[in-house]
């Protein structure tokens, strides 16, 4: 498929309801929508199959739905510093940002160098970025060591007073899952926590509250990664 027979498919889902809806539900909006959801997308991302030129393509055309595609069949190993960089700055809301940190940004060699960068960014999306990218990392890098891990405490402390929904939704995201890779980690996020207590702030409270919700649930699923360490019973 080329890029003029993707985006007629696109425009045969559209539906401005589906736009209204996910604005009023999950507080999405975007210039340029047509109103289709992740799951019909990943529909087309699997018809079409990954190939990065075509997703630049897309991405070019400035349809929403297009940029959203293009992160689901650009090949990871062709991304670039300066690509992401330059997608990340154009990030408007939560799920263009989560779908690239999800489908690309967390399989990126060397990622560790762009995530204080983005972290310590003062626009909402880009440091949601970071954090995103963080929490991704909890499944995408199955072979990381706990320290790794552990070495973004600082970052969390850092921004734990940000109190922007998306980026204290993010950081605590992040922490969530890093407690939920392994059982020492899980302990680790659990020793963690009065640090972010103790930075006495709203902001920090919600991240520590919402945190306790999950990980101290009785039916909580833990990940066990690396596998070589920590094997499923």
């Amino acid at each position: 498929m080329n890029c003029q027979e993707i985006i007629a498919e696109l425009e045969a889902l559209t539906n401005p309801e589906k736009a209204l809806f996910k604005a009023k539900k999950y507080n999405i909006t975007a210039a340029n929508t047509l109103g289709i959801y992740q799951s019909d997308i990943n529909d087309l991302a699997k018809k079409v199959g990954k190939n990065s030129d075509l997703a630049l393509e897309l991405y070019d055309t400035d349809i929403y739905e297009a940029k959203l595609l293009c992160a689901k069949i650009f090949k990871p190993k062709e991304l670039t510093i300066d690509l992401m960089n330059n997608w990340c700055s154009e990030f408007d809301n939560w799920e263009i940002c989560d779908t690239f940190c999800m489908k690309l940004f967390a399989y990126f060699d060397g990622i560790e160098s762009l995530i204080p960068i983005w972290c310590n960014n003062q626009k909402e999306f880009i440091r949601r970025a970071g954090f995103a990218t963080i929490a991704t990392l909890c499944m995408a890098n199955k072979k990381a060591a706990n320290h790794y891990f552990e070495s973004f405490y600082p970052l969390f402390l850092q921004h734990a007073t940000d109190n922007r929904v998306y980026v204290k939704k993010a950081i605590s995201w992040a922490i969530r899952n890093i407690g939920k890779r392994n059982i020492d980690l899980h302990k680790s996020v659990t020793n963690f926590i009065p640090e972010l207590v103790a930075l006495n702030n709203s902001a920090a409270m919600w991240i520590v509250n919402d945190i306790n919700k999950e990980l101290t649930a009785d039916k909580l699923r833990m990940s066990d990664y690396p596998r070589n360490i920590y094997r499923l019973n």
